[in-house]
C-alpha cells in the first residue's frame, strides 16, 4: 500500500507530520468482530458440552456424570491457552503477525469445524473422548495464538479522557458471540426432534465457526497485514517479548494481575454455561427457551459493557472494577442464602441470569483494561496476554466443572460461595497493589 493510499484509505489518519496512524474506530472493529469469533467458538463447545458430549460421547455413564467429564474436557482449552501464546509469540518475532494470526485463526476455527464431523461413542467407542479431547486442546492452543495487541494498541491510541470507553469495546465480542451460538443451539434444540439434534443439528454450529473465523480474520488482516499498522505497534513498543525476561521482570505483577479479574471471570461461566447444565439435569424447563433467556440477558450484558466505559470514564476504571467486584460479592451472597433464587422457580431463573449478565457486563467490560495496563509499554503485549491466560485458567476454566460438581452435592447455595470467592480475591488484589490507582486509572 502508498503512502498516500494508506493516507486516504478508511480508518487511517495522518498527523501534521504526515505519518499514517489507525484509528482507533477502525482497531475497535477488528478487535469486536475478531473476539466475537473467538468466544463464539468457545460457547459452542460450551454449549456442546451440556446438550450434547454426555449423550454422543459418554452415553456409558448417567447424564450427570457425562456432563462432568464433559466440563473436564471443556477446561483444557484454558489449560494449553498460555502454551499456545508462548508458541505463537516465537512465529510471530520469526514471520510477523500476519501469519501469526492466520495460522491461530483457522487452527481455531478448523478445530472447532472439525468437532462437527466427530463419531460417536456407539461408533469407535472411547476414540470419540479421545478425537474430543484433542481437539479442545487445540482450540486453547489456536485462542493462545489469536492474541493480536489489538486491545492493547486502542488502549494507548485512545484519548485521555475517553480510555475506558475504548477499553470496554473489545469486551462486547463476549456476548456477542454468545447470542450468536446461543441462539442457533436454541433453534436447533427447539425445532428438532431428540433424535434429529443429536444426529445432527448439534453439528451445524461447530460448521459455522470456520466461516465466522475466517471473516474475522480478514477484518483484523485488513490493519495487521499493513506497514503502517507494523509501524505503529513497533512505536508503541507492542512486540513479543522472551517469556523469561517477562517472569523475571515483571513475575510478581503477573500474578497479581490474574487475580483482579476473578470476579468477572468466575461469574462468566457462572452465568452462561452452569446454568444450562442444571436446566438440563435438574429441571422440567425447556433447554432452548432458556437459552433464549440467557440470549436477552447477553443484551443485557452488552448494555453493562458500554456502561463500564462511562462509569470508567467518570471514576477511573480501579473504582469501576471495586465497585463491580463489590456488587458481584453481594449478588453471590445472595445466592447462598437464598438458592432458591435459581432453583425451580422459572421466575428466580430468569431474574438470577438477567442480573447476573449485567454484572459480568460491568465487571468484564474494563477486566482487559486493567490487565494491559499493569505493564509499561515493553512489556504490555506479551504480559497482558499471560497474564489474561493465567486469569481465565484461575477464574474460569473450571468453573462450570466446580460449580456443577458441588452444586449436585452439596445444593446451589455453594455456587454462591464458589462465587464469593472469585469476588473476594478481586478486592483483594486491587487493595494489595496500592500502584493499580494509576495504572488502572
Amino acid at each position: 500500500m502508498s503512502a498516500d493510499a494508506a493516507s486516504h484509505s478508511p480508518g487511517h489518519l495522518t498527523d501534521e507530520h504526515g505519518r499514517d496512524h489507525v484509528s482507533p474506530a477502525d482497531i475497535a472493529l477488528g478487535v469486536i468482530i475478531g473476539r466475537t469469533s473467538e468466544y463464539f467458538d468457545f460457547f459452542v463447545f460450551g454449549l456442546g458440552c451440556v446438550l450434547v458430549f454426555p449423550e454422543l460421547v459418554f452415553p456409558f455413564v448417567d447424564r450427570l456424570t457425562g456432563t462432568l467429564y464433559s466440563f473436564g474436557i471443556f477446561a483444557l482449552a484454558f489449560v494449553t491457552r498460555p502454551i499456545g501464546s508462548v508458541l505463537f509469540f516465537s512465529i510471530d518475532r520469526n514471520y510477523g503477525r500476519a501469519t501469526k494470526l492466520t495460522v491461530a485463526l483457522f487452527l481455531l476455527g478448523g478445530s472447532t469445524a472439525a468437532i462437527a464431523f466427530l463419531p460417536g461413542y456407539a461408533t469407535i467407542g472411547i476414540w470419540s473422548c479421545v478425537i474430543l479431547a484433542a481437539f479442545r486442546l487445540l482450540q486453547g492452543i489456536a485462542l493462545g495464538g489469536a492474541w493480536d495487541g489489538l486491545s492493547s494498541l486502542l488502549a494507548l491510541n485512545a484519548p485521555a479522557n475517553r480510555r475506558g470507553w475504548y477499553t470496554m469495546l473489545p469486551q462486547l465480542g463476549a456476548p456477542f458471540g454468545f447470542i450468536l451460538a446461543a441462539g442457533l443451539f436454541a433453534y436447533f434444540e427447539g425445532a428438532l426432534s431428540k433424535e434429529d439434534f443429536l444426529g445432527w443439528g448439534w453439528r451445524y454450529p461447530f460448521f459455522v465457526a470456520l466461516t465466522i473465523n475466517v471473516v474475522a480474520l480478514f477484518a483484523r488482516l485488513r490493519m495487521v497485514a499493513t506497514h503502517e499498522f507494523a509501524e505503529l505497534m513497533e512505536t508503541r513498543e507492542l512486540v513479543p517479548m522472551p517469556v523469561s525476561e517477562l517472569i523475571r521482570a515483571h513475575g510478581r505483577t503477573i500474578v497479581l494481575g490474574a487475580f483482579v479479574p476473578l470476579a468477572s471471570f468466575a461469574l462468566f461461566h457462572l452465568v452462561t454455561i452452569f446454568p444450562v447444565s442444571w436446566i438440563n439435569l435438574f429441571t422440567d424447563r425447556s433447554v432452548s427457551e432458556f437459552l433464549l433467556v440467557q440470549s436477552a440477558g447477553g443484551v443485557v450484558g452488552a448494555g453493562a459493557i458500554v456502561t463500564s466505559g462511562l462509569i470508567a470514564d467518570q471514576i477511573g476504571r480501579r473504582n469501576t472494577l471495586l465497585l463491580s467486584g463489590g456488587m458481584i460479592a453481594l449478588f453471590s451472597l445472595s445466592s447462598i442464602v437464598a438458592p432458591l433464587l435459581f432453583g425451580d422457580s422459572l421466575a428466580g431463573q430468569t431474574i438470577y441470569v438477567i442480573i447476573g449478565f449485567g454484572l459480568l457486563g460491568l465487571a468484564y467490560g474494563q477486566t482487559a483494561g486493567a490487565v494491559a495496563s499493569s505493564f509499561g509499554t515493553q512489556y504490555r503485549y506479551t504480559g497482558a496476554a499471560l497474564t489474561s491466560d493465567l486469569a481465565w485458567l484461575l477464574g474460569a476454566g473450571f468453573a462450570p466443572l466446580v460449580a456443577l460438581t458441588v452444586s449436585s452435592t452439596f445444593g446451589l447455595a455453594w455456587v454462591g460461595i464458589y462465587l464469593l470467592s472469585g469476588a473476594l480475591c478481586t478486592l483483594a488484589a486491587l487493595a494489595i497493589d496500592r500502584r493499580s490507582e494509576a495504572r488502572y486509572g
